[in-house]
């Protein structure tokens, strides 16, 4: 877990945005997103299209595909939120998966080959996919042995994006000599998605937007469908003063006399979200700097920005006086 740091005393215009839970309802739903609990049978662009239908709404996007047989987390972004599904793609996964072995085998021994089976293990894609055959290298973060019953095994897997469980299992069952098989797949996470309260069903988000509809109810929907600063909750972030929030919306860059505050764990290069004094997502970018030296700067760029997510002219257009460009040259 990482801490947040504090560089500078701010406070927040009320007249200025809201905090994400806050938003008109309209507003909320146009940058939702949805923790959906994919059933086996339809493919992930097939739920999608459900979910589009159910709220009657013209674009969502999912973060992360999953083949027709397998269940479990799949974030789906609704209109302006469709644009950050693609900063899941490299979150984080886990998985809950039954491995057939093709033979009956020792305990200890299935233990010690998935023990070798952690950090960084070589795959090659199988032949049903998308992406070019050629080896490469994927990280595997833990693998928690579960339950073994005859010949099926049990285990939860934390892995790199890109990991192709199908793969692993048979990789596994040629270590152990057997061979094996994938027999089921459940993802029970995509980077700050998880097999929690917050996973709804499609039955679940018709229910609310029935409720809506019909009773004028908002209460059900705003808890299936989750603001889009959800879907950032993995990046490290900075959080910036509301003088400096319109200056990024057309296209700046951020200085660093406007952070207030931000994660100890940032890196040069890494990705950050950049977030209002009320929470709300207005870009990510590369960081320039690190924790440290941006805590301690006074001066200069601390991130590029890469994608605007807030629209222009919800924070005040400060940044065209001739003070404001004082203060961040």
């Amino acid at each position: 877990m990482c801490s947040f740091l504090v560089k500078s005393e701010a406070n927040t215009n009320p007249k200025y945005g809201c905090s994400p839970e806050d938003r008109p309802i309209e507003e909320y739903i146009a940058k939702g997103v949805v923790n959906l609990d994919k059933p086996a049978g339809p493919t992930s662009h097939e739920v999608a299209a459900w979910v589009r239908k159910i709220l009657g709404v013209k674009k969502v996007g999912h973060g992360g595909t999953l083949d027709p047989k397998v269940t479990g987390v799949l974030p789906i972004g609704i209109e302006k939120a469709t644009r950050i599904m693609p900063l899941l793609l490299k979150a984080k996964k886990e998985y809950v998966c039954l491995m057939r072995l093709h033979k009956k085998v020792d305990e200890e021994e299935i233990r010690k080959i998935l023990e070798e089976f952690q950090g960084k293990i070589f795959q090659t894609p199988p032949l049903r996919s998308a992406v070019k055959r050629e080896l490469r290298v994927r990280r595997i973060y833990y693998v928690k042995l579960l339950e073994i019953e005859g010949k099926d095994v049990l285990f939860r897997i934390g892995c790199e994006a890109g990991t192709y469980i199908r793969k692993y299992c048979y990789d596994v069952g040629e270590a152990l000599g057997v061979g094996a098989h994938m027999a089921e797949l459940r993802r029970t996470m995509v980077g700050p998605f998880k097999e929690d309260d917050t996973l709804v069903t499609l039955h679940d988000l018709t229910d609310a937007y029935h409720y809506y509809i019909e009773d004028g109810d908002e209460s059900l929907l705003r808890k299936v469908i989750l603001p889009m600063e959800k879907a950032v909750e993995h990046l490290p972030e900075i959080v910036i003063r509301d003088t400096a929030v319109d200056a990024i919306c057309h296209g700046s860059y951020l200085a660093a006399p406007g952070v207030v505050g931000l994660s100890d764990n940032i890196k040069r290069g890494d990705i950050v979200a950049i977030k209002t004094l009320k929470g709300e997502l207005v870009a990510v970018g590369t960081a320039t700097m690190s924790s440290q030296e941006i805590l301690l700067s006074s001066k200069g760029i601390v991130v590029n920005i890469n994608k605007v997510f807030m629209e222009r002219g919800i924070y005040p257009q400060v940044w065209k006086t001739e003070k404001y460009k004082n203060n961040i040259s």
